[in-house]
């Protein structure tokens, strides 16, 4: 038996069955001057932050320095944390708020850099043969916007779920299971009802059809 960081015994070496519990044991095991547990808990919980921080609305682009700086973080404050028990907790407020002051900085910059168009495009300007035909983004983004509001119709496992996958490249079904609450041999199947509920949606949706 091993005294943890916040002064209760436990054997590290025995993984609880809970993300937040082997959090917790990465915590402790990381204060006592071990770094292979807080090594496997970077790879199995970030895909969760990334889920979050991208749910956010934060691009793609920008997501992994911000899931990077969050467990930079961690290790900054890992003496400072109180309760070892909360440090999933920690780690999924800090992806929100993360993500939050990503989008926000992202605002404000395309703000400060985005030109009129007088002063971007003078009469005698043309559009070159390989621009896009001037509505192409218009009906992207209307797609888009349908696409995101019918999804936002989906039961929250549903969401939970289709944004695991989306988001990576070989998705984890066990850390999918784990954060949504569906038996890992159910993922599979959930994942295939959720997609046709979504079509489904698409289908009924005008706006859909016309974009």
């Amino acid at each position: 038996m091993n005294r943890t960081a916040d002064g209760t015994t436990g054997d590290i070496d025995v993984a609880p069955a809970t993300l937040s519990g082997r959090a917790s044991v990465a915590l402790a095991a990381y204060r006592a001057g071990r770094t292979d547990l807080l090594a496997d808990l970077v790879r199995e919980a970030t895909p969760l932050l990334w889920h979050i921080v991208r749910s956010q609305g934060v691009e793609r682009d920008e997501a992994e320095d911000v899931v990077q700086g969050i467990w930079l973080a961690l290790v900054r404050n890992a003496e400072s944390i109180r309760d070892p028990d909360a440090v999933l907790k920690w780690l999924v407020v800090s992806a929100r708020r993360a993500a939050w002051q990503a989008t926000r900085h992202r605002r404000e910059h395309d703000r400060r850099t985005t030109e009129l168009p007088d002063a971007e495009l003078s009469p005698a300007r043309e559009l070159r043969s390989t621009d896009p035909p001037p509505d192409e983004p218009v009906l992207r983004d209307e797609r888009d916007r349908v696409l995101w509001r019918r999804f936002r119709d989906l039961p929250e496992r549903c969401q939970q779920i289709l944004r695991f996958v989306a988001i990576a490249d070989r998705p984890d079904y066990k850390a999918i299971a784990e954060a949504t609450g569906v038996r890992v041999t159910a993922v599979g199947v959930t994942r295939g009802r959720c997609l046709a509920k979504l079509r489904t949606l698409l289908d009924r949706d005008e706006g859909w059809a016309d974009a």
